[in-house]
């Protein structure tokens, strides 16, 4: 199928990024739950977990149908389960502890084991979750078919543990990936086939720091694998990539006729 062109959303705050994340997921959820009876969430690192605290409070913690949510990770470090380098651990604190959510619908990576192990260990877990039919599988691909999936840009404009110019982006075999950014940290990442397999994929871009990369990436300027953001295009789903004005600011700066509807929608 033909690739489908990314949506844009700026805002004016991270704030009110925050909210109107909030309500996409729950827009999204709530679609998947009436198309197929579940909800499957895929989560990262960097803000992603803080920010879908806002779903803790009301009114979304009343509306979320929360015995239907299943919930996974897009990368996760290879440290202790209560590190705070965890994505997971990030995650219960600011929002997995404050939802009525399953614990057995909650899925992190185990803990406790080599790069390697965990990531072959969690991508087992994830086929289980397959034959159960608690995820679809892509019918292009055979890979599982998340409902959405949240990314948070970095400074090097990377996204999950997906970083520039590292060989995991050839990566079209294995469904979870174990990379060594440098010699003192190993993490456990999905892989782009996985990515981009699913059903909707969010992007999420605040800060200064993420200013240069979101230009970069938009524009497109810049060899593919040194962005590998924009290695993000699911074949038969949605993109929707949300900025705060600073992330933008290069962005708008340079397209001032797009700033105003941007930024006004």
């Amino acid at each position: 199928m033909e690739k489908i062109k990314p949506e844009l959303r700026i805002f004016e705050s991270s704030e009110e990024l925050s909210s109107n994340l909030a309500d996409y997921v729950l827009q999204v959820a709530e679609s998947a739950v009436k198309e197929r009876g579940s909800f499957s969430l895929v989560l990262s690192g960097g803000d992603i977990p803080i920010r879908l605290g806002k779903l803790s409070k009301e009114p979304y913690v009343r509306l979320v149908e929360w015995s239907k949510w299943h919930v996974f990770w897009a990368e996760e470090n290879v440290v202790p389960k209560r590190h705070p380098d965890s994505y997971y651990w990030q995650a219960m604190q600011w929002f997995i502890s404050k939802v009525p959510l399953l614990p057995a619908h909650v899925n992190p990576v185990s803990p406790g084991l080599s790069g390697e192990s965990a990531a072959n260990s969690y991508e087992f877990a994830i086929r289980q979750q397959l034959k159960s039919r608690t995820v679809q599988v892509s019918r292009s691909t055979d890979c599982p078919r998340f409902d959405l999936i949240l990314l948070s840009l970095g400074p090097g404009g990377h996204v999950a543990s997906l970083y520039p110019n590292h060989p995991v982006l050839e990566e079209e075999s294995q469904w979870v990936a174990c990379v060594s950014k440098d010699e003192s940290c190993e993490s456990v990442t999905l892989t782009l086939p996985v990515i981009n397999a699913a059903t909707n994929v969010t992007i999420v871009a605040s800060g200064l720091d993420t200013a240069r990369p979101f230009m970069d990436t938009m524009v497109g300027r810049k060899p593919i694998r040194s962005h590998p953001a924009q290695m993000v295009l699911p074949r038969d789903g949605n993109l929707v990539w949300f900025a705060d004005a600073s992330a933008a600011s290069l962005f708008l700066r340079a397209n001032e006729p797009y700033a105003t509807s941007a930024t006004d929608s």
